[in-house]
């Protein structure tokens, strides 16, 4: 097996697995069962738990942030980009296993003992924070709108994690309304 097909289906299985169940529950031995890369590989590929959980990070950043800027980009009016960033929101939160921000969820088991992890995590915030701004920009809006949407965001994440329901991705989205309208 190359190394690029053990990298992926090491990561394949460090997302499914770490997602659902979080990083530090499931060990290098169960993610050498369900990859079907043998353990020698995946510490050639990893030589170390904690370099495994900031290439799954790393890797699930950009399918995240591509997947949220192909849905908005289907807006042709800049200032419907910003609701349609709580519409995509709202799809995820209603996906069969979703269990919250990734990011977040490694922070809490890890940020404090992984510089590793803070940094990735740190990195995902600040360009979905950046994306936003450029949406903000993009809708000639004032810049100072950013945060407000970036918190009504985040606040949507954290809480449709902890109740399982999508519900907080509508009022957000009802919220970043009232502040778009407001500001323009």
């Amino acid at each position: 097996m190359d190394s690029s097909v053990a990298r992926d289906q090491a990561l394949d299985a460090a997302e499914e697995l770490f997602y659902a169940r979080g990083i530090q529950s499931v060990g290098m031995d169960e993610l050498r069962g369900a990859s079907g890369v043998s353990l020698k590989r995946l510490y050639q590929l990893f030589p170390t738990k904690e370099q495994l959980v900031e290439a799954y990070l790393a890797r699930r950043d950009e399918r995240w942030r591509r997947r949220l800027a192909e849905h908005v980009a289907g807006r042709p009016d800049p200032r419907e980009r910003i609701p349609a960033v709580f519409d995509w929101l709202e799809g995820w939160f209603g996906e069969d296993g979703f269990r919250g921000c990734a990011w977040i969820n490694a922070y809490g088991e890890l940020g404090a003992t992984s510089a590793r992890v803070a940094r990735q995590v740190r990195a995902h915030k600040e360009a979905f924070r950046d994306y936003l701004a450029s949406l903000v920009a993009d809708a000639e809006l004032p810049a100072a709108l950013t945060g407000p949407l970036f918190l009504l965001a985040e606040g949507a994440m954290v809480t449709a994690g902890v109740t399982g329901s999508t519900q907080p991705a509508a009022e957000a989205r009802e919220a970043a309304r009232v502040l778009v309208a407001d500001a323009g």
